[in-house]
Formats: C-alpha cells, structure tokens, sequence
C-alpha cells in the first residue's frame, strides 16, 4: 500500500514543529555557551550521572575517574549542551560548576548501556556502564521462561554478568513451587547464578548484597516483582516507593518513572529502572538471539547447510544437539518464539 500523500497545510505544520524544535534546542545550546564562557565557572571535574529527569541532569561529584565505584559526594543540577547527545543514568562526565548549577562538559565513552523500547518501538537507553543485571521474577505475577530467555539473550550481547533472582520466596506454596522449582533448575543447569530471596523473612538477601558489591547492577523485570522492596532491603533508608499488585490481573503497577542510581555503602551502585513488563529484542539480528542461547552457541555453524533455519531441515545441528540432550526443547521452542518475533523486521 502506498503512502499517503501530505497535503500542503500537514506538510507546512510539520515543518513548522521541527523548525520549533530545532530553535529551543539551538536556544538551549546559546544559554549553555553562555555559561561556559562564563570565567565564574570552576575548573573541569569528573562527575557520575545519578538521575535524569527531563532537561535537568543530576550529576554527583567524584574525586576522580577511578573512584567512580565508591562515591557518596555532592549531587549537583547541571546543563548540557545537545550535541553531547543522550545522556542516562550511570554515564561517566566531565563537568564545570556555575553560580547556580553546573555544566556538563563532556561525556566519557560507555562500556555498556541497556536499553529498551520506546512507545514508538525505537530503542531508548536507560542506563550506562552497567556490569551486572539481576533478572527479578517472583511467584506473583506469574515468571515467565520466554521472558528471563530475553533479558539473558541482551545479557549475552552486551556481556554483562546476569543473576536470575527469584524474589518474594515467603509467596512460593503449593500452587507454584513446581514451577519455580522448574525455573531454577532450568537456569542452574545453564550454569547461570541463581538466587532466591525475600524481603519479608530476608532470606539470602546477605548473599544478594555479596553479589552486588563494587559493580553498577541494575534490576530488570516485570512491574511488581519487587525491585522497589529489594533495594529498600538493600539500601535501607532511600525508601522507595512500593506499588502492590493488582488483585483482578496480578501484575504490578510502575512505581519507577526515572532510572536512578543509589550507592552501596561497602562500594558499587544500584541503578533502579522503570519496570519492563515486555524486553523486545527486534533490534537483534537472528545470528545475535541465537548466540544468546548458550547452549546452542557451540552447535552454530555445523549444519550440513549454510542457510539452515533449525527448523525442520535435514542435518540440522540443534536437532542433533536436541536428540543428544545437549539442548533441552522448552529452551529451543522458546528461542524460536524470539526469532518469530524478529520475522517482521528480518
């Protein structure tokens, strides 16, 4: 079907809008100019991003560079110029104090960023220079294989170490301990890290804390798994704000509008992020999902055809590996759900 041609009036409105955009942001540009022109402005610092919210950048001073993982020091509003580019929690910057607030100087190369989609199906990056995600899932709502597949497969490509955390272990019962039982061991026998706690009753939230010490983590998963509660265990005096799950469909109502960045006070960070009912992977290509299978990953590239789908074709290494019990079918079927997933945009 062929697009739909503007009409005069539509095609001016929406010249008119970016042209709009384009000057607040050059006026944005000329008042941050002014401000770095100004000779009351002190010397370069490095700084840490703790929050974002709109145009205003939260940025906490750091002695220097390599302190960056055990900083407690002061947070100050700063500007920034928009050719800098998008800035999120967790970036690494340089910047210049001012009268009333700061100016964001220049920003540090990342060596990992986590993003997810916009409403618009576009990739967003919601934080920088993480080294660990925690996959959360719990009883209620009800995990999802497919799901902690997806958030292990960007794990994966950024290469960043995972933790599949099941959490509210006090609501496991008759009902779903099968299931969780199921999960764990689905995940152990990959050789992943995986933890079951509970605020309530603090079951191995010590060892939780061990895990997250001198690293940026971020918690990942669906609304009203308990992130907030986690890091209220965690990071006890920060309270954050805790949503309860809907009693008509069990899931959980956001209560993270912002990423943010907390510290631990032994050393690292915690960065809280918006909650993610769905990770959509469409950005990935095919190659990319299935090499975030690791245990396909081995058995890539030794199918008797090139062009093989490890679907129904002969010689087909993952079926072998599947036979052999080297790949086990929930893992292959969910693997398939993600690349159908991905067959609009292939």
């Amino acid at each position: 079907m062929s697009k739909r041609k503007l009409t005069r009036r539509q095609a001016w409105r929406i010249e008119k809008i970016q042209s709009e955009r384009a000057e607040r942001a050059a006026r944005r540009d000329a008042q941050v100019d002014d401000k770095l022109s100004d000779d009351s402005l002190g010397p370069e610092e490095f700084g840490l991003v703790v929050a974002h919210y709109g145009k205003r950048i939260m940025v906490e001073a750091i002695a220097d560079e390599a302190d960056a993982g055990h900083t407690d020091g002061e947070v100050v509003s700063c500007h920034f110029r928009a050719n800098l580019g998008s800035l999120v929690t967790g970036d690494r910057v340089i910047w210049r104090r001012g009268k009333d607030a700061g100016v964001i100087v220049a920003v540090q190369p990342r060596h990992s960023h986590l993003q997810r989609p916009d409403p618009y199906g576009d990739m967003k990056t919601v934080a920088a220079n993480i080294d660990r995600i925690i996959i959360v899932s719990a009883p209620y709502p009800e995990p999802h294989a497919n799901l902690i597949d997806r958030y292990l497969v960007a794990t994966e490509a950024l290469d960043i170490t995972p933790l599949v955390l099941f959490n509210k272990a006090d609501r496991i019962d008759d009902n779903n301990r099968a299931k969780i039982d199921r999960l764990r061991d689905r995940y152990e026998q990959l050789g992943y890290e995986v933890l079951t706690v509970s605020t309530r009753t603090g079951e191995n939230i010590e060892a939780l804390k061990g895990f997250l010490a001198n690293y940026t983590s971020v918690f990942v998963g669906q609304s009203g798994v308990g992130k907030s509660s986690l890091i209220n265990a965690l990071l006890p005096g920060y309270e954050i704000k805790v949503g309860e799950l809907s009693e008509a469909t069990q899931k959980g109502t956001h209560t993270t509008t912002t990423a943010h960045l907390y510290h631990f006070p032994s050393g690292g960070h915690l960065i809280d992020s918006p909650g993610i009912r769905e990770f959509g992977l469409w950005h990935m290509a095919p190659e990319q999902v299935l090499e975030g299978f690791i245990e396909i990953r081995p058995h890539l590239g030794h199918c008797k055809f090139r062009d093989c789908r490890h679907q129904s074709e002969p010689g087909c290494a993952l079926h072998r590996a599947i036979d052999a019990g080297d790949i086990s079918q929930s893992r292959y079927d969910s693997c398939q759900m993600i690349l159908e997933s991905l067959t609009p945009n292939r």
